[in-house]
């Protein structure tokens, strides 16, 4: 299964192979054609499974095809809207799309945004300043409701839902499910198509996945450095190291390439 066959157009997949990706993990092959078809959504995933890409990729797709198309998505906190905020800017690269990421009451709304990302205490302070027209959002994502909850954040997500029109597609992932969110989850979601993933597995397509990436960051890393008389042997990639990231995923997903690379002197430049 690749991206072309989940509904993806050259534009978007330019982009995504252009960042190291090579193919969908699980839950990105669930929820990427179910979201182009308009269908309400439930998906159930661990963290780190692809789950941000899942729907960024596809509502990239809509909003490229279709004219007017407005989407809200409620996140738990700041942090997580500026890494969705990333991901849209990284994937949106070959279309145009204009993004606002909420992360102060008091800042001025661009009113040409196709997309509005925000935590809901903050959407519902702007709410009373009328800087959101909430009637004409089309799409709504929730990301992620029990974090949502874990915040305390689950009767201001309720205050926000009012203000929504009725007809939309609704998006909602979490990393567990919870009683305490059946509620409204039930108010959201109309006969949505339920996604759970297996987090062993997907645990095993991301590992594969970064592989292919650091691998491939390092192999970049060693093209574009300039050819220069070296005093050592060409650096031999370090297996074990590249095992050993993969396994504690240090650095933020960002290990540092000499730290994959066998020796502590890569090579000796100044002679």
């Amino acid at each position: 299964m690749n991206f072309k066959d989940l509904g993806l157009s050259e534009k978007t997949i330019k982009a995504i192979e252009e960042v190291g990706i090579k193919k969908p993990t699980t839950v990105q092959i669930d929820v990427i054609p179910s979201i182009l078809e308009g269908k309400d959504i439930f998906a159930i995933a661990p963290g780190r499974c692809g789950k941000t890409c899942s729907y960024v990729f596809p509502l990239i797709e809509i909003i490229s095809r279709r004219q007017g198309q407005n989407i809200l998505i409620i996140t738990a906190d700041s942090a997580q809207s500026v890494v969705i905020s990333d991901r849209l800017a990284v994937f949106n690269k070959y279309h145009e799309i204009c993004e606002e990421t909420i992360c102060d009451n008091s800042q001025e709304i661009n009113s040409e945004a196709n997309v509005i990302i925000a935590t809901p205490d903050l959407l519902l302070d702007i709410s009373t300043e009328n800087k959101i027209d909430f009637n004409s959002i089309n799409i709504l994502v929730v990301d992620d409701i029990n974090l949502i909850k874990k915040k305390h954040q689950l009767a201001n997500l309720e205050q926000i839902l009012e203000k929504l029109p009725a007809e939309k597609q609704n998006i909602v992932f979490t990393n567990r499910r919870s009683k305490e969110t059946q509620d409204i989850l039930d108010k959201i979601l109309k006969t949505p198509a339920e996604i759970k993933v297996n987090k062993n597995k997907e645990d095993e397509a991301q590992n594969e996945q970064e592989q292919d990436t650091l691998q491939k960051e390092v192999k970049s890393t060693h093209k574009s450095e300039p050819k220069k008389k070296s005093s050592l042997k060409e650096p031999k990639q370090d297996h074990e190291a590249l095992t050993l990231a993969q396994k504690h995923r240090n650095f933020g997903d960002k290990t540092p390439a000499f730290l994959l690379i066998k020796g502590e002197l890569v090579r000796d430049e100044y002679k």
